[in-house]
């Protein structure tokens, strides 16, 4: 483990406040981040990253290597590294890609104007920016299957978010084939099998979208998202790939001068006061 502390703390060290959004301030004896600070964005204790940091803490687990591999913002082989070092297997090929690197971290970390979210090639949400938290509700309250969309959706509806009867169809129809498309992609990944055996055990609907063997991939929707503290929004939602990591930016955009557009720009101001970028 001596070769993980040093990674980690070299890591840490390299990673400045204002590339994660945090001011500087006075008195700071390292031109990287704090201990504290980096236990805020992994959601790890403090006390845990010293113990890590000093070889006291053994075999951290794969999800504690995945938080600290978004928050200092590491490359692939990087990631790869620091699970070697930690003796944890890096993710396998044929396995979903959950790992967010610094260029997409950069693109959330400037379109904070927009509601932005970044998914998994199984619709698992991964990270977030405020205003999605502000327009959508906050994902960090959510646990377990309940952080996919699509299960979200063919187990509980999409109460808070109308569509059209086109794109309602579109939606739902778009979401099971785009997850087959995942399934074929990544045939060794046991997390995305056993959510695909689990929604067809219990949703007749995704059963029946499911027999009809579509394969498509989801790429843009319009919907009202209607339980914001502005009041209803019309948003049209695109899906962004990314080259490689087989990642999902979902960005909410309004025509500029519609109602809709000014309800954006006044949740920008009141509906991030009491909501924190947060993810995983």
């Amino acid at each position: 483990m001596d070769e993980f502390a040093g990674v980690l703390r070299a890591w840490r060290e390299r990673v400045s406040p204002a590339e994660v959004g945090l001011p500087a301030g006075p008195g700071r004896r390292t031109a990287g981040l704090r201990r504290e600070e980096l236990s805020a964005l992994a959601g790890i204790s403090v006390d845990y990253i010293v113990r890590l940091e000093q070889g006291r803490a053994k075999n951290p687990s794969p999800q504690l290597l995945r938080a600290l591999a978004v928050a200092l913002r590491l490359t692939d082989q990087e990631r790869d590294h620091l699970y070697r070092v930690a003796g944890a297997a890096p993710p396998p090929p044929g396995v979903v890609p959950r790992h967010i690197g610094p260029g997409v971290q950069r693109i959330v970390d400037r379109l904070g104007d927009v509601p932005l979210a970044v998914f998994s090639a199984a619709h698992d949400i991964l990270l977030w920016n405020p205003l999605w938290a502000a327009v959508n509700g906050d994902p960090s309250a959510l646990v377990g299957d309940d952080r996919n969309l699509v299960w979200r959706h063919f187990t509980a509806g999409h109460d808070g978010t109308d569509f059209d009867e086109q794109h309602a169809e579109e939606f739902a129809s778009d979401l099971a084939a785009d997850l087959r498309a995942a399934v074929g992609r990544y045939p060794r990944d046991d997390e995305l099998a056993r959510l695909v055996a689990r929604l067809r055990s219990v949703s007749p609907e995704f059963e029946r979208r499911w027999a009809e063997a579509r394969v498509a991939e989801h790429r843009a929707s319009r919907k009202t998202v209607t339980r914001t503290p502005v009041g209803p929004i019309t948003v049209d939602c695109d899906v962004l790939s990314t080259p490689g990591g087989d990642l999902r930016i979902v960005v909410y955009t309004a025509a500029p001068g519609t109602e809709d557009a000014a309800k954006l720009a006044l949740l920008g101001v009141t509906g991030l006061q009491t909501i924190g970028t947060s993810g995983r």
